[in-house]
This record gives C-alpha cells, sequence and structure tokens, in this order.
C-alpha cells in the first residue's frame, strides 16, 4: 500500500509531499487507486466539496494515489482534481452532447477494431483505465463487445492483411498499458509480424499518473521492436509531470520510444495562456513534443468543461505569439465521419 503522510491543516495550495514509491510495482498502484470521494476529499482536506458530487452508478471515481500527490491540500479549483471529480453537472442533458460523439460504433468492422483513417487501424486493447477522467470521450463506449479475443486478433492480422494502405497500428481503449506486459507483448508481436506495419503508436495516461508502469521489462520489448514505437501520452497540466515522472519518461526516451503529448482544451483547467505554455515547456524540459491540442468532443456529461470555439482560436493565436513553433500543439477537433483529425479554421473569428 501507499502510505500517505497524515493530513496537515490550514495548508491551502500546498502539495502533499511526494511519497517514496520505490519498490512499489505499477500494479500494486493502479489496484490500490482512490475510488472513495470520502477518502480524497479527506487526504484534500475539501470535504465540504462532497455536497457539489455525486456518486456515479457507472464510470465512477478513479485515481492513483500517486497522482493525488500532485494536488494541493485545500484548493478546491487544483486542475488535477478537477479533472477526476464527478461532479452534479454532470447529470444535466445538454443538447448536442450524445453518448457517442465519433459515431465509432459506425467504424468497427471487428470486434476491437476501429478503422476510420485510411492508413491507420485502431485497437481497443483493453476497456481499464488508471484513471477516470471525467470528459473522456469513450466514457460510454461499449467495452464488453470491443476487447479483441484471440479469435478476433487472428481476425484483425487477416484484416490488415487485406488493407494494405494500412502501415500503422494504434493501441488504445481504455488504456493499452493497463494490461500485462506479457498480454501486451503478445498483441505487439502480432502486428510485429507483419511486414506492411512500420510503426505502432500507444495512447497511453498511465505514465503520467503512474510513471512505474514504464518498467524494464515494457521498455527492454518496444526497444528491440521492429517497428517504429511512438508513445502518445496525454497531460492536460503542467503540474501532471513532476520529476518522480520526468525520470522515467527519460528512460523511455533512452530506449529510443519517440515521446508526443495530446491534451484536450478544458474549461477551468487549462483555457488560458499561462496554462498552456507552462505545459509546453514542461513537456519539452522532459523530452515530449506538444502534438495536439483536442477540442472536447461533445459526450454526454461533460458539456461543462467545453468552451466556445472563438475562445480556442483566440488563445491559439495566443500560443502561437508566445511560443516557438515546435511547441505549439496542432489545434484540432475530431468530428464524427471524418477520416482524419479537422484543423480547426483559426481565421473564423479573425
Amino acid at each position: 500500500m501507499i502510505n500517505h503522510l497524515p493530513a496537515q491543516k490550514n495548508l491551502s495550495n500546498t502539495r502533499l509531499p511526494v511519497i517514496n514509491q520505490t519498490g512499489q510495482s505499477w500494479q500494486r498502484q493502479l489496484a490500490d487507486s482512490i475510488d472513495d470521494i470520502d477518502e480524497l476529499l479527506d487526504i484534500l482536506q475539501l470535504s465540504a466539496l462532497k455536497a457539489s458530487l455525486y456518486l456515479p452508478k457507472q464510470f465512477g471515481l478513479r485515481v492513483p494515489r500517486g497522482f493525488v500527490n500532485k494536488m494541493r491540500i485545500g484548493d478546491a479549483h487544483d486542475p488535477l482534481l478537477q479533472q477526476v471529480l464527478p461532479r452534479m453537472q454532470e447529470q444535466v442533458t445538454v443538447t448536442g452532447y450524445v453518448t457517442d460523439p465519433l459515431a465509432e460504433n459506425s467504424a468497427n468492422p471487428i470486434q476491437g477494431l476501429l478503422h476510420k483513417y485510411r492508413s491507420r487501424i485502431l485497437v481497443t486493447v483493453t476497456g481499464a483505465c488508471a484513471i477516470h477522467c471525467r470528459y473522456c470521450f469513450r466514457q460510454h463506449f461499449d467495452y464488453q463487445s470491443n476487447i479483441p479475443s484471440k479469435q478476433q486478433m487472428a481476425e484483425i492480422h487477416d484484416y490488415i492483411l487485406a488493407h494494405p494502405e494500412v502501415n500503422e497500428i494504434i493501441l488504445s481503449g481504455g488504456d493499452p498499458l493497463s494490461v500485462s506486459n506479457r498480454r501486451l507483448i503478445e498483441q505487439l508481436k502480432v502486428f510485429e509480424s507483419l511486414p506492411q506495419i512500420t510503426t505502432i503508436r500507444l495512447h497511453t495516461r498511465l505514465p503520467i499518473v503512474i510513471p512505474e508502469r514504464l518498467d524494464e521489462v515494457l521498455l527492454a520489448y518496444l526497444s528491440h521492436s521492429r517497428c517504429k514505437i511512438v508513445m502518445v501520452l496525454h497531460t492536460n497540466h503542467a503540474n501532471e509531470v513532476d520529476t518522480h515522472t520526468a525520470n522515467y519518461l527519460s528512460e523511455a526516451k533512452q530506449a529510443g520510444i519517440i515521446l508526443l503529448n495530446q491534451a484536450v482544451l478544458l474549461k477551468g483547467i487549462n483555457d488560458t495562456l499561462q496554462a498552456q505554455t507552462e505545459l509546453s515547456h514542461k513537456l519539452f524540459s522532459v523530452g515530449i513534443l506538444p502534438y495536439y491540442l483536442h477540442i472536447l468532443d461533445k459526450v454526454s456529461g461533460a458539456a461543462h468543461f467545453d468552451i466556445p470555439k472563438y475562445q480556442a482560436v483566440k488563445l491559439y493565436w495566443q500560443m502561437l505569439e508566445e511560443l516557438p513553433g515546435y511547441l505549439v500543439p496542432k489545434l484540432v477537433q475530431e468530428l464524427p465521419d471524418q477520416p482524419f483529425k479537422t484543423p480547426v479554421d483559426l481565421y473564423q473569428s479573425r
């Protein structure tokens, strides 16, 4: 178990001490994640917040203790806390916000496979995540019907062979790094056996919330892969990357893995110039290049995180003025039935 220090009083806006997690396996940390709202609020001395929260029957609270260590004691507006708290606003029905905002069910020819983009296919390795982000666009996704069995993996293998234009595999979910090394490596070997596949991409939040997931076994395998390995991390705020996290990311870089980041533009969390510039600089300082900045997918229950597109465009122009080009992520929106990420028109409000 990861032992938290006793909560200290009158420490508003102070972070919890970083707990030395050496010797704690990532599996143990994953199993020991906080799923009780009272426990989380007690740790952060924010029990008064409970009146504005609710207990979801599905997609409940889930957050690793190491990620909680990065939050500030007594700060109800902490940008990391805001991403995981199930608030009453989630229960408000808002027109235009739906359970399948990207119409992924229509691009699902085989169980576990999504083929929206011509040269890439996405495989939903698992429905499990280490952390439940309240804005997740797949929070209503039917994972029970979309996790590939060994039989479906064989069908996916044959599907790829029948589509020679496919040269890249995207492993997603859930979080593909939440499965065991044995299971993950089994799937990687299937794709590496196909000569047409040149790149394997892993979309993951685990190295940010439980850095120990980048263990020796996984990195050793990825470092010797025939394919180019790209890890697209999901980091929304600079406070998510501390020294402990940076050390593990450095090992991934040394293993030859390309590290990119995608973020979601979230109201009250990272929708300011300061937040975005600090995020880009922090990412670059630990060897990660900003890749995408997503307009929020209009998923049911997440409307309170959204901002008007014109505000996003205004912010992006400020980022272009403030940051060097290599630190400016692409501002994109994923739209249903489009075979690509759609760049946001930067001139629509100029």
